[in-house]
């Protein structure tokens, strides 16, 4: 997929580029595949000895990373861009615990971003908010990133090029509505007022890659489309695209007993999120500037 901003990165960039991803999941891989093609060096972690052969295979060097397998010595030499997508666990960033001095010894780093979550600002009843608004996370979830994002602006502040990304819900090949209507998992869950805002991951990785080329330390930038929408919008799109039924619509209240814990999370949360931001500052053009672009496409792809 092309770039779809201004002054973007050279087609065909310095082999000694080299990409570092703390957690290779499935926004971090899109992104890193996509420098690939550029030509880009990439290297990362995962939790499993499985996945680290199969990304391997694809030409990732990679290193299984957790608590207590941290990484072995030199293997973020020569790394010119970090990327740090590993989750908060209870005890804090497990990069930033384990790797972050490290991380402060590398010289010839030029870029590092974190990809935090659009959970940290907690719920606003609807309302917009942008960079700028104050943090409230509802539970320990949003605390945790909210922590993790402060640990990490401390290592920008003494000597690398941090930037903080905060994602709305990602979707994306394979991890969409549409998937969930195959699934037979679909449901429509009504609360009335509530809406979500989301974001395509091939958006996400050109956002970063507009930060790349434009490097601001300490930004911060909101990840989302341009249509925060209903959950249950979502659903009945995905199936009128698939040509089925639509589920029918359940109250929050009648769901909520059966739902798990981290699902009933996500509708305490109820805001509005601005992506101004991104658009003005790195000059971004979004591919799917709402969930019927994405989902369309994803569609006519025949994923």
């Amino acid at each position: 997929m092309e770039l779809r901003f201004a002054g973007g990165l050279p087609p065909h960039p310095a082999r000694a580029n080299r990409l570092f991803c703390f957690g290779l999941g499935f926004t971090a891989l899109t992104f890193a595949r996509r420098l690939m093609a550029k030509h880009w060096r990439v290297a990362g972690t995962c939790r499993s000895a499985e996945k680290a052969a199969a990304l391997a295979a694809e030409g990732i060097e990679t290193f299984v990373f957790d608590r207590t397998h941290p990484l072995p010595p030199g293997a973020l030499d020569g790394a010119t861009h970090i990327l740090g997508s590993v989750p908060p666990d209870g005890t804090g960033d497990p990069v930033i615990d384990i790797h972050g001095t490290d991380l402060l010894r590398l010289e010839g780093v030029k870029w590092i971003g974190y990809l935090s979550t659009t959970g940290v600002y907690g719920n606003r009843d609807g309302d917009w908010v942008d960079e700028r608004a104050a943090l409230h996370p509802t539970g320990p979830r949003g605390s945790a990133r909210v922590a993790a994002e402060d640990a990490w602006l401390a290592l920008g502040r003494v000597g690398h090029k941090v930037h903080i990304f905060r994602l709305a819900g990602i979707y994306g090949a394979g991890r969409s509505a549409l998937d969930t209507v195959r699934e037979g998992k679909a449901k429509r869950i009504v609360k009335p007022g509530q809406v979500f805002s989301r974001i395509h991951v091939e958006d996400i990785a050109t956002v970063l890659e507009a930060s790349i080329a434009k490097p601001d330390p300490a930004a911060i930038y909101n990840v989302c489309d341009d249509d925060p929408a209903p959950p249950q919008d979502v659903i009945a799109y995905a199936c009128a695209l698939l040509g089925v039924e639509a589920p029918p619509e359940i109250p929050y209240a009648q769901a909520a007993p059966s739902m798990s814990e981290m699902a009933r999370s996500f509708y305490t949360d109820n805001k509005r999120v601005s992506n101004l931001k991104i658009k003005e500052a790195l000059g971004v053009k979004l591919a799917y500037p709402d969930y019927r672009a994405g989902l369309r496409a994803l569609l006519d792809a025949g994923i």
